[in-house]
C-alpha cells in the first residue's frame, strides 16, 4: 500500500511538472503578438533595401493587412520573377521564450493590383486583392526607416 501511494505521487508530480512546463507555441497566428517585421525590398538583380518596421501604427495595418489574406493550402507556387518583398513577421508569444519568424515572398501585380504572397514553409499561396493589396505595398515598400 505503501509503495502504491509513493509510486502514484511520483506519477503526479512527474504529470505536473510535464504540464506546467510546457510552452507550446500555438499553431494559430494571434495578431496581437506581431511585434516588428523585416523587410527585404528588391529593387534590382542583386540589389534591395533593408528595413525594420516597429512603429504601432503601421504594425497594426500590418496586423489587419496579414490577417485579411485568403489562404490555399498545400500548394507548390513558384513565379516567374523573383519576388518584389521579403517579410520576416517576428511574434511574441512568451517572454522568456524567444521570438518565432516566419518569413513571406510577397509579389505586387501592376495589372490586376492584387498581392500574392507565398509562405514556403507550409506550402501555401496567399492573395490580397486592390485596396488592401496596395495599402499593403505602401506599407511594406514606401516605409522610409531604414537600418
Amino acid at each position: 500500500m505503501k509503495k502504491n501511494l509513493i509510486n502514484f505521487s511520483m506519477f503526479t508530480v512527474f504529470l505536473l511538472t510535464l504540464f506546467g512546463c510546457s510552452n507550446e507555441v500555438p499553431q494559430e497566428f494571434d495578431w496581437s503578438q506581431l511585434t516588428r517585421v523585416d523587410v527585404q525590398i528588391f529593387t534590382g538583380e542583386n540589389n534591395s533595401i533593408e528595413t525594420l518596421i516597429t512603429e504601432k501604427e503601421k504594425m497594426i495595418t500590418l496586423r489587419e493587412l496579414f490577417a485579411k489574406i485568403k489562404w490555399e493550402q498545400n500548394v507548390k507556387a513558384e513565379m516567374a520573377r523573383k519576388e518584389d518583398v521579403k517579410a520576416s513577421l517576428f511574434f511574441t508569444y512568451d517572454k522568456d521564450m524567444p521570438e518565432r519568424i516566419f518569413e513571406y515572398a510577397i509579389w505586387f501585380n501592376q495589372r490586376d493590383k492584387a498581392a500574392t504572397i507565398i509562405d514556403k514553409e507550409k506550402n501555401a499561396l496567399g492573395t490580397l486583392i486592390k485596396e488592401e493589396a496596395q495599402k499593403l505595398k505602401d506599407t511594406l515598400v514606401n516605409n522610409k526607416k531604414s537600418k
